[in-house]
């Protein structure tokens, strides 16, 4: 496996962990949606976190890892939360997170890790079980979703 690779997965691992020290139940690991993916996917009593994690080994370019999450990234994420909410027939409020790590590469140590709850807020149009955006049928696990 390569590297940066192994870099991604374990601060996957890490995110994961801090989603469960903050009362989260994580439900789902890059989750995948036709060209769509999350990272993370957890719940709690009242709540459904969909998590964009960015690991990196520096701060490349000036940029801190979550300063990678741009608006492309957002709605993409957004509609990932959409198809995941309708296909799965969840009633918890999603909130969208963005967790930055950045580790040590050869000891994995995480040095600083930051984690944005509720980092922002989608169009209402996309989230929702009667509000469906995007194409009128999506195909997914040869399951159909959507109208």
């Amino acid at each position: 496996m390569a590297e940066h690779n192994i870099i991604g997965q374990k601060g996957e691992e890490v995110a994961c962990e801090t989603m469960r020290k903050k009362g989260f139940r994580v439900v789902d690991t890059n989750w995948k949606f036709g060209h769509l993916e999350m990272d993370v996917i957890a719940v709690n009593r009242t709540k459904i976190a969909f998590v964009e994690v960015k690991t990196r080994t520096t701060s490349f370019g000036g940029k801190r890892p979550e300063e990678y999450v741009d608006e492309l990234k957002r709605r993409r994420m957004a509609a990932a939360a959409n198809a995941y909410i309708k296909f799965n027939g969840i009633e918890l409020t999603p909130r969208f997170d963005i967790i930055g790590i950045t580790m040590d590469p050869n000891t994995y140590e995480v040095k600083e890790l930051t984690h944005l709850e509720d980092a922002f807020l989608p169009p209402q149009r996309t989230i929702g079980k009667s509000s469906f955006s995007g194409q009128g049928k999506w195909h997914h696990r040869g399951r159909v979703i959507g109208k």
